[in-house]
Parts: structure tokens; sequence; C-alpha cells
């Protein structure tokens, strides 16, 4: 492999860590990869270990961990660590500012916006397989509770997940509402609950630790991701990746919105009698009050 050749000019400094390790992990060994799930678990902070350091939280050897860096491109792990830094900066919506505002008012940047968002949702049917979706809508269905979150980039997804499963289930809680009350509210997630999380860069380090509380519980996870990788992947029961990729500073939902109404459609129709008898009362209860104007 060349390395004088950035792995950069390759993946494109937009590409995340996360991205960059997915273009390899099919062709890492067993130990290579364990290495890779705790690089990207430790994502943004990684230029505060060493090398050593992250080798033996994967358990390899300080040879696997030298194989591994030159595989991805880089001479050695500190050639890695700079690029890494160059990376995270390339997730912030700032690093796209400047070439977004020189394309501004062309209407062919119009045409490519629509092309993404309908590459993304082509690139999510051929993600997400139906075994998948199966099991998220059996799960979601039969859950006693369903508890929703999603952070930043993920709450408006969450929002609408929430909106969409209350149709079908009367139990349906959005964590985000809590407002500073996060443990009062999750300590009562139980066994037969499930948790719908959404996990969408840039993360905050909150959502490992609701997965991890809802898991502590007995609770299922149906996670919804952009990356394979996810730090929370390997304690969800369901994981459904869908794509993101925008055209200059922003990332696209429009994917994950779809789905959401999918698997929302599914939870309605799935048990129709349950939940035309659940949106009847609510009809009735928008009459009473008078408070929608259409």
């Amino acid at each position: 492999m060349n390395t004088d050749r950035h792995p950069a000019d390759a993946d494109g400094m937009g590409s995340s860590v996360e991205q960059l390790v997915r273009n390899h992990y099919e062709a890492l060994s067993p130990s290579e990869r364990r290495l890779a799930d705790v690089i990207v678990q430790r994502g943004k902070d990684l230029a505060s270990y060493s090398a050593t350091e992250l080798s033996q939280l994967a358990g390899v050897s300080k040879a696997t961990a030298a194989r591994f860096f030159k595989r991805l491109g880089y001479e050695d792990f500190s050639k890695f660590r700079a690029d890494v830094r160059a990376r995270v900066s390339a997730e912030s919506p700032l690093f796209h500012l400047d070439r977004a505002t020189k394309a501004a008012g062309n209407h062919r940047g119009l045409a490519s916006h629509f092309e993404a968002d309908a590459n993304n949702l082509a690139e999510t049917f051929e993600r997400v397989g139906p075994k998948e979706l199966q099991r998220a809508v059996a799960v979601l269905r039969a859950a006693r509770k369903i508890w929703v979150v999603g952070y930043r980039n993920g709450f408006a997804t969450a929002f609408y997940a929430h909106a969409l499963f209350s149709h079908a289930i009367a139990d349906v809680t959005l964590v985000n509402e809590a407002a500073g009350k996060v443990a009062d509210t999750l300590s009562e997630i139980a066994r037969g609950d499930v948790l719908f999380a959404v996990d969408f860069r840039r993360r905050t380090r909150l959502l490992p630790r609701v997965v991890e509380v809802a898991r502590e519980a007995g609770a299922e996870v149906v996670l919804l991701t952009y990356s394979p990788l996810s730090q929370v992947a390997a304690r969800s029961s369901v994981v459904l990746h869908c794509a993101t990729k925008g055209t200059s500073i922003f990332d696209s939902y429009v994917a994950a919105m779809s789905l959401v109404n999918y698997l929302g459609t599914e939870l309605v129709t799935t048990a129709p009698r349950k939940a035309r008898e659940r949106m009847e009362r609510m009809e009735r209860i928008h009459e009473l009050l008078g408070d929608l104007a259409e």
C-alpha cells in the first residue's frame, strides 16, 4: 500500500472516522476488527490515547495495531491521529460553510440536493433488509412501553417517531422531554419495554449511557443509525442503517424520516383494531377540544 498518499485524498476530508474504518472493515482480521471497534467507540477522544492504550483496550498486540494503521494507509499511529483530528473538525457544518456559500443560489445545487436525497433513500433500501424491518416491527409491537430518544440531529427523527408510534401504542415516552430529569424518567424502564434510539452525528456522550440503562433494566433496543459501526450497535437488539449523506453543509435525514414513517405505518396496520380504537378516541377528543383548525 502506498503510504505516501494521504488517506483523506481517497475518502474525502469530510468523511468521518467511522467511514474511514468502514471502508476497510471487511478486509480486517478478527483482532484488527476488535481494534477498529475500540477506535470507533472512542471517536473524538482518540487524540487522548496512545497506540499502546488502544491496543490494550482492544486486547491486541502492538504488532497487530501497527499492521492495522498501515492497512488504513498510514505510516504509523501518529499520522493516523493527526488525520483523525482533521476529520473530526470536518464533521462540523462550519467546515463546509465557505464552499456552500459560493454555490448559493445555484439552481443546479437544488437538483443535486434532491438527487442526493433520492440516493439516500435508495441506499437505505439496500442497507435495511426485510428481516431487520420485520424484527423491528415485531419488537416494537410487543413492547409493554416504548421509550424514544435522540439527541442533537437525532431529535427531530425521535420526535417524529414518538408522534407516529403513539397512534398505535398508548404508552410511548419521549425521553428528551425529561427536562433535566432523565434519571427520574428512566427509573421506570423495565423488562418488556423497548428503547427506540436515534444515533446520528455529531453524537453526544449521553446516548450510549441511556442505552446502557435500558439494557441493564432488561429492555430491548431498536437502533436507527447512519453508521454500521455505531458505538451502541452492539447493545441493540435490532439495528437499522440509513444513509444521511448531504450535498453541502448539513446531513440529510429524509431517509430516516421515511423509515420511521414506514415503521409507524406497520405498527398501525399490523394491529388495526387496537390502532383504530385508539385513533378514534383521539379524534373524538380533538373534536371536544376544538384545537385543530382543519
